[in-house]
């Protein structure tokens, strides 16, 4: 009967030797997993830090150490820097909602197929998201910050244009704080302050 109960410990103890191996691989797996993660995270192609805030639709982004301006799809904010113009009513809040909104942190920037690379003044044309992954693009639209600038195509123009709708109908922004008007050209454009 001894021998018996030597053999059952001995099993207990290999069991227990066994499990404690595997929960420590285990741990270590999960500890290496969320290391991978984090570090895909800052090193994500795409991913990038903001340099300084032009205006409301346009900011500057360090990509591998070169800084690029970066024009938004989709969105024309009010003017707040534009050589030979005013600033045009709600251009401040726009730009300070962008800053605001991004703040200190990292910027995803996507292409649109059906849009230029970059513009006639040579920034990059892209979507900006945010890390969680909301486009500042249709954030700026959807608030009243900025109009849905359907001149030139690109992939979600319905959806903006859809935004805009439903901002100018509630008021929101610019919508209910300035005078918007549309030039000859169908764009719409704000008063100067």
């Amino acid at each position: 009967m001894v021998p018996m109960l030597n053999m059952t410990r001995a099993r207990k103890q290999l069991f227990m030797l066994t499990l404690t191996l595997i929960i420590g691989l285990l741990v270590r797996q999960l500890h290496l997993l969320n290391h991978a993660k984090q570090a895909s995270q800052t090193a994500q192609p795409g991913l990038y830090a903001i340099d300084h805030f032009i205006d409301g639709d346009t900011i500057a982004v360090n990509m591998n150490g070169s800084v690029q301006s970066v024009r938004f799809i989709g969105v024309d904010t009010p003017e707040t820097h534009r050589p030979n113009t005013p600033v045009q009513c709600y251009g401040p809040q726009a730009a300070a909602f962008t800053k605001q909104l991004i703040g200190k942190n990292r910027v995803r920037l996507e292409a649109d197929s059906q849009s230029d690379s970059k513009d006639k003044y040579g920034r990059l044309v892209r979507y900006v998201y945010l890390e969680d992954g909301r486009n500042v693009d249709e954030l700026l639209v959807q608030n009243g910050y900025g109009f849905a600038y359907l001149y030139y195509p690109f992939s979600l123009s319905s959806r903006f244009a859809a935004d805009q709708a439903s901002a100018q109908a509630a008021h929101r922004g610019l919508w209910g704080a300035c005078h918007p008007y549309q030039e000859s050209n169908s764009r719409w454009q704000t008063e100067p302050e």
